[in-house]
């Protein structure tokens, strides 16, 4: 198994932020909305999804672009969603491309730091996050945060890449998810993949804050999610 090489926790240079924003997570972005939105519907919460008086108050933590809750707010379902990030670089990107959509009116969103957030205990009754973690060293922090602004029965969804176990098997992942992307784009899959975190890692941390660490599977050949409610 390849060494974790953690990648700065803030990704904030413009380039950056157009690179990632180009590449193409249609299908990866179309995946996590189907199985997020599928989990909501076998916890408590679930009936909000469909009441239009009391909407499903949903969190995402380190929106990027914005592109997940864009997909999510054209769903036939009841949501609030409170969005953040804490690039600003990536805020301004998301905000543009949330006015691009049309949805700004539906779309809260917010700078905050996943370590710390603004928010009071039991806010949200869905929090989802989809490739941050490889940017956090303090993982229970965030973990600990995720359940103190869930409410009680809340749903947790949570994705990122998982560390490959070579340098040959992290190329070979390149090679087959950003091959025809630009240079750029692949390293940053690259730097990302190297700066993920195992199933196994995940699980001890996850025990670490008192959930169960089978809540940790992985669901693709790079990516591992949480899930599971409070």
């Amino acid at each position: 198994m390849i060494q974790r090489i953690p990648e700065p926790e803030l990704m904030d240079r413009p380039e950056d932020v157009v690179e990632y924003d180009t590449m193409d997570h249609t299908e990866v972005n179309r995946r996590f909305v189907s199985e997020f939105l599928e989990a909501a519907q076998h916890n408590g919460t679930a009936s909000k999804l469909h009441d239009g008086v009391n909407p499903l108050r949903l969190l995402d933590l380190g929106t990027g672009t914005g592109q997940i809750p864009i997909l999510l707010a054209r769903e036939p379902v009841f949501l609030k969603p409170t969005i953040t990030d804490l690039s600003e670089s990536m805020i301004r990107r998301a905000k543009l491309n949330i006015f691009a959509s049309g949805l700004q009116a539906n779309i809260k969103l917010e700078q905050a730091d996943a370590k710390e957030l603004p928010y009071e205990d039991n806010s949200f009754d869905a929090v989802i996050c989809n490739s941050l973690f490889h940017h956090v060293s303090d993982l229970p922090l965030v973990l600990k945060e995720i359940q103190r602004v869930l409410a009680d029965g809340g749903v947790y969804f949570i994705r990122d890449l998982a560390r490959p176990g070579s340098d040959e098997d992290v190329e070979a992942l390149v090679e087959k998810y950003a091959g025809s992307e630009s240079e750029a784009a692949q390293k940053l899959l690259r730097d990302s993949l190297k700066s993920a975190y195992t199933v196994e890692e995940i699980a001890e941390t996850l025990t670490e804050v008192g959930l169960p660490a089978d809540a940790v599977k992985m669901t693709s050949d790079r990516h591992w999610t949480i899930q599971g409610n409070l």
